[in-house]
């Protein structure tokens, strides 16, 4: 029995050299799911002895509007963590860890060196995402699927911090964390490439590979409880003149037939589809004016009953089906502003914005009323309006809310194994696919529905 004491003893002591990092939002729905998640790792902690890790959650460090980018936090971390833990992992709210499992997986890597360890992802080929790198064979680059779970070693986190001191973060732009982070990390080669780790699995809990695995993934898609009803949600297609012949025929092979309200709004009035216009002509760049004239129209003209309001890009592919299922999990008597996050000059301020590439943005009413009685407004007609609003909620405290299941590109430029562990909502982008075979492929309610819901395997070309 001394012996088994002295063993869990032993794994106490390592797990008080880990640092767990939850990479939560500060959202009531996801603030819960991290909360849960940091009770069950001190559960599994106290169950081998009293010293307890130090788990913390992102949302709650907000002394950096860009804190969920992680590298701005890296001098923190070295500072509090930096003599006497050995490992910073991290982990998003829905990755589940079994805490022996990662001491033993952990156990392997010498934690004196730098090491950057996680569940590898690549490019299949070279993508906008990314833009274009390693165009030659996008394969190389390897860089970590967050819902493993992925971990630094102190000295390369003390490195980072070093580094990030004198040389502050260079890109404007946060566009795929994950990547970024990774070539950041690489520093073109002079540091540390990805270890893949294979215990470190998306498999789903129930999954017969999961013996092996220190980490597994829970959700694919969340259902909090009934699915919203089709009335709740009001969708606005924003189009032009120049796409009613393309793309507006696209939405009614598609996903048209989901939306119970649906309304196309235009520079130019066409009954056969029908169009309304918002007596804001279309702009080339940015469309703030044309989104702010959306959400006064939905704030004054729609019924003061319909809590959701989604904006989509006429070539965006959504279902509408399984948006309704993720509203069930938020409140919208909260402000809810919800889609694909970037961020907008993070290291140095900046604000973190829902981007419009993503082919839609959710808001509650509430959210609504709250920015259209502030002041603030487009600068120009031909603002990006995404970041426009990016930049009013931040003024006004209202925290955006991500969800990895709204996708700015088309299925083909994610990896496959990304995918794998998702039920995605959007795609968005016509080039060179056939949208409505994408749209049947990945989106399309009936594969899903007669499944009840249970993970699909589709059988998907290389769409």
């Amino acid at each position: 029995k001394s012996e088994r004491s002295g063993t869990a003893s032993k794994r106490s002591r390592e797990l008080k050299e880990i640092v767990f990092i939850i990479q939560s939002q500060s959202n009531s729905f996801h603030s819960k799911r991290a909360e849960d998640l940091k009770r069950d790792i001190l559960k599994q902690a106290a169950d081998l002895g009293k010293e307890l890790p130090v788990v913390l959650l992102i949302h709650q460090m907000d002394r950096h509007e860009g804190a969920w980018t992680i590298l701005p936090l890296m001098r923190d971390f070295s500072v509090a963590y930096g003599r006497n833990s050995s490992w910073i992992f991290f982990c998003e709210e829905d990755t589940r860890i079994q805490v022996v499992k990662l001491l033993e997986t952990l156990r392997r890597f010498d934690a004196s060196k730098e090491w950057f360890l996680g569940k590898a992802l690549h490019d299949e080929e070279s993508t906008i995402i990314h833009h274009y790198a390693f165009a030659e064979n996008p394969t190389v680059f390897k860089f970590p699927d967050f819902a493993a779970g992925w971990a630094l070693s102190v000295p390369l986190v003390n490195k980072l911090a070093t580094k990030l001191k004198s040389e502050p973060l260079k890109s404007d732009f946060t566009i795929d964390l994950k990547h970024e982070i990774a070539l950041y990390i690489w520093q073109k080669g002079d540091g540390p490439h990805l270890t893949p780790v294979p215990e470190f699995c998306t498999d789903d809990v129930n999954s017969d590979k999961v013996d092996q695995c220190a980490t597994t993934f829970s959700n694919f898609l969340p259902l909090c409880r009934e699915p919203v009803k089709k009335e709740d949600v009001f969708v606005a297609v924003k189009t032009c003149r120049k796409f009613h012949g393309d793309r507006i025929p696209v939405v009614k092979q598609t996903w048209e037939r989901e939306a119970a309200l649906i309304e196309y709004y235009s520079d130019y009035t066409d009954n056969s589809i029908p169009t309304i216009d918002l007596g804001v002509p279309n702009t080339e760049r940015g469309h703030c004016g044309k989104t702010f004239a959306i959400l006064e129209r939905f704030l004054n003209h729609s019924s003061p009953r319909t809590p959701w309001l989604v904006i989509v890009d006429d070539d965006t592919l959504i279902s509408i089906f399984r948006l309704r299922k993720l509203l069930s999990c938020y409140d919208p008597n909260e402000p809810v502003f919800l889609g694909e996050r970037y961020g907008y000059g993070l290291g140095t301020g900046g604000y973190s914005y829902i981007t419009g590439g993503g082919g839609e943005m959710v808001f509650s009413r509430t959210a609504v009323q709250k920015l259209l009685a502030s002041k603030c407004r487009c600068y120009s007609m031909d603002a990006p309006d995404d970041m426009v609003l990016g930049m009013c909620f931040s003024g006004l405290g209202i925290p955006i809310t991500h969800s990895p299941l709204f996708h700015q590109a088309r299925p083909m430029d994610y990896p496959k194994d990304y995918l794998s562990h998702q039920i995605p909502v959007s795609f968005h982008k016509h080039w060179n696919i056939d949208p409505v075979k994408v749209y049947f492929t990945w989106l399309a309610p009936n594969a899903e529905e007669a499944l009840n819901g249970k993970k699909v395997e589709y059988n998907r070309e290389d769409l």
